[in-house]
């Protein structure tokens, strides 16, 4: 259960989300794979197409599931690329996680989270970062590529990309799409306490030359417990000036994790 109160908070603070209206297409993948790509070759395409851009803004769609439970909400996000992401809903619960910060608080129960990675990370397990969470938003992967450490294979239709040794702690597997080689799936697995977090990528869109997810699901499973979380980004609009203001107000009761 600890994963999903970890993961319950980082994805309010992610899934509370993405207000603008550039026009945007969804990207339809043509499935073409090369078998004689090689690892070196994939990656150096994937890096190719990770988000530039200074700011984005979006409404996004979230929809929680957890066993017979389920709430859909609609929230606003503001990111300002590896700096800051700040997410509102109505103005009523707000968050923000910056490099050193990760903190969030809801006006309806008056209560407020102020921490940092670190805190999050011992509770998780694994290692949490601003940089992963950023990834995870824009269908990047959440671990650094590095040809010489990865093995390339074919797997359905997506490059596979695992670690040539898994680690004993986890291991990832990495799948990406052959259209714009972006991420189709991220998966890392915790054997020894039975967890998995899988991020599906389910379809993408074009806005303004930036390749950016449209639909993502997100499982994450503790033994006989899964949490999924449905997020649908829409109206995006990037390189805007933007204002991130965030103030946990006074009188308000901290929550803790256990």
């Amino acid at each position: 259960m600890r994963i999903q109160r970890v993961l319950g908070l980082l994805l309010l603070v992610i899934a509370l989300s993405f207000s603008g209206c550039k026009s945007s297409q969804t990207v339809v993948s043509d499935g073409t794979l090369n078998p004689n790509l090689s690892a070196k070759q994939l990656i150096k395409n994937n890096f190719k197409n990770n988000a530039d851009f200074k700011t984005l803004s979006s409404r996004v769609k979230i929809e929680t599931i957890n066993g017979d439970q389920s709430q859909a909400v609609s929230v606003s996000l503001r990111m300002e690329k590896d700096k800051v992401i700040w997410l509102s809903k109505l103005g009523i619960v707000k968050a923000m996680i910056t490099p050193t910060r990760v903190a969030y608080y809801n006006k309806l129960d008056n209560t407020y989270f102020d921490g940092d990675f670190a805190y999050l990370s011992h509770l998780l397990g694994t290692e949490l970062n601003f940089q992963k969470v950023q990834s995870l938003l824009l269908g990047e992967s959440l671990f650094p590529l590095d040809h010489n450490t990865y093995a390339l294979s074919i797997f359905e239709n997506s490059y596979l990309l695992q670690p040539k040794t898994q680690e004993d702690v986890f291991e990832v597997f990495l799948m990406l799409n052959p259209t714009h080689f972006k991420m189709d799936s991220q998966q890392i697995a915790q054997s020894e306490t039975s967890r998995l977090l899988q991020i599906d990528y389910l379809t993408y869109q074009n806005v303004e030359d930036e390749i950016l997810p449209e639909q993502t699901k997100i499982i994450a499973l503790e033994k006989d417990d899964q949490l999924e979380i449905n997020i649908e980004m829409k109206g995006i609009s990037l390189n805007e000036d933007l204002r991130f203001p965030f103030k946990i107000p006074s009188g308000y009761e901290a929550i803790t994790l256990d």
